[in-house]
């Protein structure tokens, strides 16, 4: 019996210098040569470790069904049933844990994830939170539902949870870019530009915290850093119509409208389907520069590029009212616009009706 129990624990201790470098396939037969619950264990692992996860979740099975109390191989068992997306049966695994073990946060931030994976979002919000209150440091949990407040737009909730992770762990790069998001959806830009700049710093080096970067400086009145990150994202990719129109606008901003003009046509060459904005923008210029019969062609190019945007057919009639001298004409495009788009918004719809009495009541003393 010594004898044989030494065998073992030699056996193993071969077994597990294999698993300990790496050398998986050798280490499940030495594993299988020994035999046992430890050893079942362990050959799970190293099938999990080589990618042959059928084989670990079989194995993992067996020694659960053996150990119902190890909590060990059923977290493991539990994750790797979650990474392989069966979740109904990660979820009874890791209901069970919770039941078993109340106090461990993981096992309630796993039940959190396996039910949003489920969409089960009021309960995966639940387990969430179970897991802050056992641990109130409990980072991923923190972020999730961060996370989901801030899609969802609940500012004062995704607040509460970003700062307390953020009071944790302060350079945390993914709360730190939560933050910058609930601000900037709250259109508080000049407060949401330090944290992107903090985003960047820590290495998150992506074109949305760019775009959004610079869209806050144009809101801040920062001009040329927003043409910088505007940009570096044409570096990247310059085939992005939407990110030439941005930069346009800054330089219409900015009232430099020989540049503006520029990148909009750039705009307009790199995605054809898009003329209609790009018309539109060169029109707002030629009017902004008081060419109001340019303005007028350009409204008008737009409109036959889109004839659903009910704001271009308005500032066709609009600019045409400014510089045409056919009464009727005028009266035309403004009768035009409440049959075509009789659901817009009330200002343009009012203010059209204003002017057709007004046009009506000029054509009628004219032709007296």
């Amino acid at each position: 019996m010594l004898v044989k129990a030494e065998a073992q624990s030699s056996g193993l201790a071969v077994a597990d210098s294999l698993y300990t470098i790496g050398n998986y396939s050798k280490a499940i037969n030495e594993y299988s040569k020994v035999g046992g619950l430890s050893a079942a264990l362990q050959i799970a692992r190293s099938y999990n470790a080589v990618g042959n996860y059928e084989k670990a979740i079989t194995q993992y099975q067996y020694v659960v069904e053996e150990d119902v109390k190890n909590q060990l191989a059923q977290f493991e068992l539990g994750k790797l049933l979650l990474k392989v997306n069966r979740f109904e049966e990660a979820k009874s695994v890791f209901a069970n844990l919770s039941n078993l073990n109340t106090t461990n946060p993981e096992f309630q931030f796993y039940l959190g994830e396996v039910n949003r994976h489920l969409d089960a979002t009021d309960a995966s919000l639940k387990q969430y939170k179970k897991a802050i209150e056992l641990d109130s440091m409990h980072l991923r949990s923190l972020f999730q539902l961060a996370k989901h407040y801030t899609i969802k737009q609940d500012r004062d909730n995704a607040l509460k949870y970003i700062l307390q992770g953020l009071d944790y762990y302060e350079n945390d790069v993914s709360l730190i870019n939560l933050h910058a998001l609930v601000l900037f959806n709250d259109f508080q830009f000049e407060k949401a530009i330090p944290l992107f700049e903090r985003v960047l710093e820590l290495g998150e080096d992506k074109n949305y915290v760019y775009d959004k970067l610079a869209f806050s400086y144009n809101k801040n009145w920062e001009f040329q850093k927003a043409k910088e990150a505007y940009k570096i994202l044409l570096k990247r990719d310059d085939t992005n119509s939407q990110t030439y129109f941005d930069l346009a606008g800054v330089y219409q901003k900015e009232s430099k409208l020989d540049s503006a003009k520029i990148y909009i046509n750039k705009a307009m060459a790199v995605q054809k389907p898009i003329f209609a904005n790009g018309y539109n923008q060169l029109a707002y210029i030629a009017r902004e520069q008081k060419d109001l019969e340019k303005a007028f062609k350009l409204f008008e190019r737009a409109h036959r590029e889109d004839t659903s945007d009910a704001l271009i057919y308005y500032n066709i009639a609009t600019t045409y009212d400014q510089f045409g001298t056919d009464l009727q004409k005028k009266l035309g495009y403004y009768e035009n616009f409440l049959k075509d788009y009789p659901n817009e918004h009330p200002y343009y719809y009012e203010t059209a009706k204003k002017r057709i009495s007004e046009l009506k009541e000029e054509i009628h003393f004219t032709k007296d």
